[in-house]
């Protein structure tokens, strides 16, 4: 070493394809963002579908040229099992290489070892909350509806996996927790805070950006629930809310997303009124946005649902729970309730529907922030992170800090 200086060195471990869709976008935009933000990124996935930036250097683990194992052949458990094997064996030598590894989950227990051996700091992501408290919210509410999640849904409670993720938890250096709510699902499970480290998500504004919205104080409003139709995103209580609320009256309440196979039948007399419409999945969710006035995110546990940054950057006030994860202001650009609290999410919609001018001052101070909120402020955001981690950062006075989330 010459002594000088140098960008955080970063080993990005993803056991899934880079670039496609879900949580294999958000990790294209995690390294897209940290490289363009300085951070000297080496990606190990498990197949490409999107190319990171030329200054990116990648590895692929399973697949080789044009060849690629088919994940539905190993299945998803075994698949990140041999990625973390693969990139474990790997590691021995890129000792010297690299400052910090940051890795996923179920695709970790290896790596973080071969790490520790080697003196290397690792992040793990968590894009849910801790998975005990996720599969208990879901279990349940699945109970209170009379519903079952389908064998082998990721909500699915699963022991093995449990375990599994636990024994990441306890071996990563750093938590990184994309919100305040998935941080206090550790710290209330007895994590030290020094061990959470807080980054953000963000949204793609070359997708999602606002539209013309003409002044909404002589028509209804449109609402849109967007995402995975399912107990844990709270859709029931959004469409009791709806139906309870002076909205529904002359709005509309727009629904994109696949529905959970029974869930349909537990919100059967919500869905049948007429101000409701089902749309399905959709792949015009950004034109979606930019025609709805308001997002309804009523979750019982979530990350930090991108879905919630698309939406401001479209244009959408947010209506969302505490525990969706939103990056928001409470009262200032969106409004935010407890989970589970129908009144308050129907007060909340009367509000708006009522107090035109508020909808368009909270508008107003969602688009004025939204820059905040990008995937470039999420990869400056993450190499801070990297270096804090690798023991190379900044003074904290000079770290960026994570967009304010509610409390």
């Amino acid at each position: 070493m010459d002594g000088k200086p140098h960008p955080v060195r970063v080993l990005y471990s993803f056991p899934h394809k880079l670039g496609a869709a879900r949580i294999c976008t958000l990790a294209w935009h995690q390294v897209d963002g940290a490289a363009a933000a300085g951070a000297d990124v080496r990606v190990m996935a498990g197949s490409i579908g999107r190319p990171p930036a030329p200054r990116v250097r990648v590895e692929t683990t399973l697949a080789w040229k044009r060849l690629r194992v088919p994940y539905r052949l190993l299945g998803t458990d075994r698949a990140c099992a041999y990625h973390d094997w693969r990139v474990a064996r790997r590691l021995p030598s890129l000792a010297g290489q690299i400052d910090v590894i940051h890795l996923w989950p179920l695709a970790a227990l290896r790596t973080l070892k071969a790490a520790a051996r080697l003196g290397i700091p690792t992040v793990l992501e968590r894009p849910n909350a801790h998975t005990q408290f996720a599969y208990e919210i879901v279990r349940e509410e699945c109970r209170r509806l009379g519903l079952a999640m389908p064998p082998g849904h990721e909500h699915a409670y699963n022991p093995r996996r449990l375990r599994h993720e636990e024994a990441e938890y306890a071996l990563a250096d750093r938590l990184l927790c994309p919100s305040d709510f998935v941080a206090r699902t550790f710290l209330d499970r007895g994590f030290p805070a020094s061990k959470i480290v807080r980054h953000q998500y963000g949204y793609d504004e070359k997708v999602f950006h606002p539209g013309d919205r003409p002044n909404p104080s002589g028509r209804g409003l449109t609402f849109l629930f967007a995402g995975g139709c399912a107990p844990r995103k709270g859709l029931h209580f959004a469409l009791e809310a709806w139906l309870r609320s002076s909205a529904h009256t002359a709005g509309t309440f727009l629904i994109a997303g696949a529905f959970l196979p029974g869930y349909a039948e537990v919100c059967s007399r919500q869905l049948a009124h007429p101000s409701v419409k089902v749309l399905g999945h959709r792949a015009d969710l950004p034109e979606l946005m930019r025609q709805s006035d308001v997002l309804v995110l009523p979750s019982l546990e979530e990350g930090s649902a991108l879905v919630t940054s698309e939406a401001r950057g479209s244009g959408c006030v947010l209506l969302v729970s505490d525990a969706a994860g939103a990056i928001c202001r409470d009262g200032e650009d969106a409004l935010i309730h407890r989970a589970r609290d129908v009144a308050a999410l129907t007060r909340h919609m009367d509000l708006l529907d009522n107090d035109r001018p508020l909808l368009a001052r909270m508008r107003e101070a969602s688009l004025r922030t939204r820059n905040e909120i990008n995937w470039s402020a999420a990869g400056r955001r993450l190499r801070f992170v990297y270096e804090e981690a690798a023991g190379c950062g900044l003074k904290s006075a000079q770290r960026p800090e994570p967009a304010l989330a509610p409390r």
